[in-house]
């Protein structure tokens, strides 16, 4: 079946609701293998442990999760559909997961090797410092969720 005009709305909605959450738990999968992969970077600084010692730390991870879930739930609302074309492929259209997950490590790349070249650019600023306090590392994480979250959002509303 092809998605367009002569398909009923309630079929339409029906679709576009299972790939708004099919689609949210890929990008919450990819935020938390970003998460993962920041622990792997930054060994000398224990960002779960940390951010648990103190409740304010703990709101911010929480704040950036929730901006981050909703970076993805208006990326993926926004996200272009492709009209005419099979609602199963609009919905898991490899193509598209593909340029998603390219599109993400290419930009969590880029925002690590422009960071570790900020850190050597900056010598007096020492950016392990933040792990001596928690609520350094619950606002260093916040920022990071929100970057993953521009990503994916970028992701998904790119053009194909």
């Amino acid at each position: 079946m092809q998605v367009g005009p002569l398909v009923p709305f309630y079929l339409l909605a029906l679709f576009w609701t299972a790939r708004l959450v099919i689609i949210s738990f890929l990008c919450t999968f990819l935020g938390w293998l970003g998460i993962r992969i920041l622990d792997a970077l930054t060994p000398r600084i224990h960002e779960r442990e940390r951010i648990g010692k103190d409740p304010i730390s703990v709101g911010l991870f929480i704040a950036g999760f929730i901006i981050f879930i909703g970076l993805i739930i208006h990326g993926s609302c926004t996200a272009p559909m492709a009209i005419g074309g099979s609602l199963v492929q609009s919905l898991l259209g490899f193509r598209r997961l593909a340029l998603i997950s390219i599109c993400f490590f290419v930009s969590l790349l880029i925002g690590i090797a422009l960071f570790n070249i900020l850190n050597k650019l900056t010598p007096k600023i020492p950016f392990l410092s933040i792990k001596d306090n928690s609520l350094a590392v619950g606002i260093y994480v916040l920022g990071y969720l929100i970057f993953l979250g521009i990503i994916l959002h970028a992701a998904l509303t790119m053009s194909l």
